[in-house]
């Protein structure tokens, strides 16, 4: 009888455990906004390139939500991965590669998910990033890949045109353990977060042989890419859609949600490729290191319980809010600490209401004082402030909601609104002791 009690206790822990959804957000490197064989915006066909191939990616979408204005936290990688670590914008954990914010010291992703319930299981695959300090394991993961960076997924001889590899950019071993451990966690019936961090398709170009001789059949690309640049692409995409498909064969995609974006936009350049045509980031301004359009804007794609498919928001989230919205989804329901300037977006998802994602700052704060550039988001306009010295400068106003190509600068005909976005933008970054130009007397030297 002590046994039956204790055998129904057990299964009634399985059951309630598994009604809880699991995560799983996959982010790749220096991948474009417009870099797919799907359209990221409604309006804008032109954004779709002709050339790459994301069958797989596309699946994805058709099957849940693109937000047209998702924003990577910062302009490069290390940067934009703690701030999705702690769910804290750049201005207050750091903008460049190292930086005083401690991420263990703080909120993380794996913490929170695990505040709002001790059963998940929580693991990172993939490029941890440079000068992290922190381990995974220091914020909370049970499981890793340990404190990996840029060398881990490939630098050698880094502006070659390509390079034949047996596991190009590690996707498929990444891949597999990923799989693996998924696979584990259904097999013990406990909810998992599993950040998936592929290192493509960031600056060295790796690919297989058949992958290059594919594209290299297919002709000029449309836009300056590479054929090594496309193979490797595909092969992300090749290897996202295994996971896809392993959550369906486990009979668990209907309970798990799968967030997909980039840490940062594409490159300007890429290696070997032409010098002459339409930019990568086309028809976006800007590139990688910037805090125009072509440097922030991201792809950013939900599918999971609830979300309907096939479906497109405008409004503007950065995956900075991720942990927050991780955190509501999971069942939290305490206040998480003020350092967390993240908001959810379980709302837009759930389109239970249209409204805007609510963070304490208002909207998206971006800083880059290396490159004497600060921006603020909020609803439809972008206010992109220049520094001179350590006092604001020049200021530049775009409706991004309408114009995601940043032509036409507002300044001048709302002046009022520029001011008041201005003063919201300093009095954050001063109430978070955010670095400036005094903290990096010299720009950053290469434009790319």
């Amino acid at each position: 009888m002590k046994f039956t009690f204790y055998a129904s206790l057990l299964m009634a822990f399985i059951c309630s455990a598994n009604t809880k959804p699991n995560f799983i957000f996959i982010m790749t490197d220096d991948h474009g906004w417009s870099q797919f064989s799907h359209i990221p915006h409604p309006t804008m066909k032109e954004a779709k390139s002709q050339y790459l191939e994301t069958p797989n990616l596309t699946r994805l979408v058709e099957e849940g939500m693109r937000f047209t204005r998702g924003y990577s936290p910062a302009s490069l990688c290390t940067p934009t991965r703690r701030s999705i670590l702690c769910g804290a914008s750049t201005a207050r954990s750091g903008t460049e590669f190292k930086s005083s914010f401690i991420p263990h010291e703080h909120m993380t992703m794996p913490r929170a998910i695990k505040m709002a319930d001790e059963n998940y299981v929580c693991a990172h695959f993939g490029k941890w990033g440079e000068h992290m300090v922190s381990t995974p394991e220091q914020c909370g993961y049970d499981l890793s890949d340990g404190e990996t960076g840029n060398v881990t997924g490939g630098m050698e001889d880094k502006f070659q045109p390509y390079h034949i590899m047996d596991d190009p950019k590690r996707t498929n071993s990444v891949t597999d353990r990923t799989i693996a451990f998924i696979k584990e966690q259904k097999s013990s019936g406990k909810p998992f977060y599993a950040q998936v961090s592929y290192y493509a398709t960031h600056l060295s170009v790796e690919l297989e042989e058949k992958s290059l001789k594919k594209f290299q059949g297919k002709g000029e690309p449309d836009r300056r890419y590479t054929a090594g640049f496309a193979g490797m692409l595909q092969e992300t995409d090749r290897a996202i859609g295994r996971i896809l498909d392993a959550l369906d064969e486990l009979e668990i995609a209907d309970n798990t949600y799968v967030i997909f974006s980039s840490d940062n936009g594409g490159r300007g350049e890429i290696p070997g490729a032409a010098t002459e045509g339409l930019d990568p980031n086309y028809p976006l301004t800007g590139y990688k290191h910037t805090l125009n359009e072509g440097g922030i804007r991201v792809p950013f794609y939900v599918r999971g319980p609830g979300v309907k498919p096939n479906s497109w928001s405008h409004e503007i989230v950065s995956s900075y809010d991720l942990l927050p919205s991780f955190y509501e989804l999971a069942g939290g329901t305490e206040a998480l600490p003020e350092t967390v300037d993240g908001g959810s977006f379980v709302h837009l998802i759930h389109d239970k209401e249209l409204d805007h994602v609510k963070r304490a700052v208002g909207g998206l704060v971006f800083h880059r004082p290396r490159q004497r550039e600060s921006v603020y988001s909020k609803g439809k306009y972008k206010l992109l402030l220049n520094w001179n010295g350590e006092s604001p400068g020049q200021a530049e106003l775009y409706n991004t909601l309408s114009d995601a190509t940043e032509s036409k600068n507002l300044a001048d005909q709302f002046p009022e609104r520029v001011e008041d976005m201005k003063k919201k933008l300093v009095h954050f970054l001063k109430s978070v002791d955010a670095e400036t130009v005094k903290d990096y007397p010299k720009m950053r030297a290469k434009k790319y």
